[in-house]
């Protein structure tokens, strides 16, 4: 599967039209759709903490493609809820256009960043992942326990707990 240079050049495009505060527009993006940037990229992250028994896609259902956004710090020391903003503009767009995507952020930032050399000033946030999804996936509501942890059943459908919207509305 490929997603084209194209499809994330339009993809980043949502992202920079999007709010972002005070208007600075600190964030900057590596995109990546070549099997070899991939795969260097592809050893730099962890995937799906809870699934202890499960390290990630394997060959065949890797990622297509992959964003990962940078924080400049020459604009901005911090970058507050832009970051959010841009991620789901991005992901929102690649739905629209039929794929699937996952924000990364257990990322090895030091040596991903020395590995694509990364100017120091560039911090990295987090790496979307992008592709056609694989695994169906379905919302569940979060048990008496509390337990919010995703789980995978005997036919690999991947569970999600969320909280009931009258738990998260508080006024």
């Amino acid at each position: 599967m490929v997603i084209d240079r194209r499809i994330l050049d339009e993809l980043i495009d949502l992202a920079r039209m999007s709010s972002s505060a005070a208007n600075k527009q600190p964030l900057k993006y590596i995109l990546s759709c070549e099997p070899e940037k991939n795969a260097l990229i592809f050893r730099h992250l962890a995937w799906a903490g809870y699934l202890e028994d499960w390290s990630g896609p394997s060959q065949g259902e890797r990622p297509a493609a992959y964003i990962i956004v940078l924080g400049d710090t020459r604009i901005s020391e911090s970058f507050g809820c832009d970051q959010g903003i841009a991620a789901q503009s991005i992901l929102l767009g690649a739905v629209e256009k039929g794929f699937g995507g996952c924000i990364v952020g257990s990322v090895k930032r030091i040596e991903l960043g020395e590995m694509l050399n990364i100017p120091s000033h560039h911090q990295i946030l987090f790496v979307i992942a992008l592709g056609k999804p694989k695994e169906k996936v379905v919302i569940e509501k979060v048990g008496a326990d509390g337990d919010i942890k995703y789980w995978r059943d005997e036919n690999g459908v991947h569970h999600v707990p969320k909280r009931p919207l009258n738990e998260i509305i508080v006024g």
